[in-house]
């Protein structure tokens, strides 16, 4: 059982999530120059905490004797890319973290679909500016950052195009998405519309053809960024936002499949390393 020490909160983890990040650390599945970096950061031989895992929906367990935040019983969710740890049932986590009320409408599970991919996508979205009135497109709309830059994105005023595969323009659709296109029958590149914003919410390995094409379909003063680009920082005022617009209904969690113990964790990355998830990958620890 772990301890939390003055400024730190006990959390009773009962959702967490397994994100392409996870499964990236877990296997260095990077190129050669990020996987020195990543090495460095994280470990040369093997991980320095050895129990992954970034994203929770549970309860403050304990606090320690100098937290103000929070109290025991309080139902929190959160995000912590350098902690780690909610691949367990208790984690310890700084109070002044990316920590905050879970939204009280949502199940824990759904909660935990909330801070991985919303956080990244409102990151890029801000950082482009994006603003009322504007085209975007989300490139791999149908993912957890997708999904939620899809949202997000219309939340802003954008009209927003999202592309995806046949199985998932349903899903993107439901989102917000004004036009869907299904990558296997179109190229987004050969089409009329031009785009203030494209989003890449994939990665470039897995989207660089198009990512080398999108400025032919860029509007004047456009743009193309990538969730490659940079190393996004985070704030707990932006999972509060995402919190409250969860609350009100104006983002909705995507959960592609839920899987009901710690013990299912394999599986559960096994099914992400395909690359073919829809929105998030639950794991939960009720």
């Amino acid at each position: 059982m772990p301890v939390p020490r003055k400024s730190e909160v006990r959390l009773r983890v009962l959702a967490t999530a397994v994100s392409s990040s996870d499964c990236y650390i877990r296997g260095l599945s990077l190129s050669p120059a990020y996987r020195i970096l990543a090495r460095l950061a994280l470990g040369w031989n093997a991980p320095r905490r050895s129990v992954l895992g970034m994203v929770l929906s549970g309860e403050v367990e304990s606090v320690g004797a100098d937290v103000e935040t929070f109290e025991p019983g309080d139902r929190v969710f959160g995000f912590n890319q350098r902690r780690f740890g909610t691949y367990a049932e208790y984690v310890c986590w700084p109070e002044d973290g990316l920590l905050a009320p879970r939204p009280a409408n949502l199940t824990d599970e759904e909660s935990a679909a909330i801070p991985y991919g919303g956080l990244l996508a409102l990151h890029f979205l801000r950082k482009a500016g994006v603003r009322a009135g504007q085209s975007v497109l989300v490139f791999g709309a149908s993912g957890a950052v997708g999904t939620s830059a899809v949202q997000l994105a219309r939340y802003l005023g954008a009209e927003v195009t999202g592309v995806c595969s046949t199985a998932n323009v349903e899903l993107v659709a439901s989102l917000g998405a004004t036009t869907v296109v299904d990558y296997t029958v179109e190229d987004f590149v050969d089409g009329a519309e031009r785009y203030d914003l494209i989003f890449d919410a994939v990665g470039k390995n897995k989207s660089a053809s198009a990512l080398r094409r999108c400025e032919k379909v860029l509007a004047p003063g456009g743009a193309c960024i990538s969730v490659d680009d940079g190393t996004p920082k985070f704030n707990r005022e932006d999972l509060l936002l995402l919190g409250e617009l969860a609350t009100k209904g104006e983002i909705k969690p995507a959960i592609d499949r839920t899987y009901a113990s710690l013990d299912d964790i394999v599986d559960a990355h096994r099914y992400v390393d395909k690359g073919h998830k829809r929105g998030n990958v639950i794991i939960a620890l009720t």
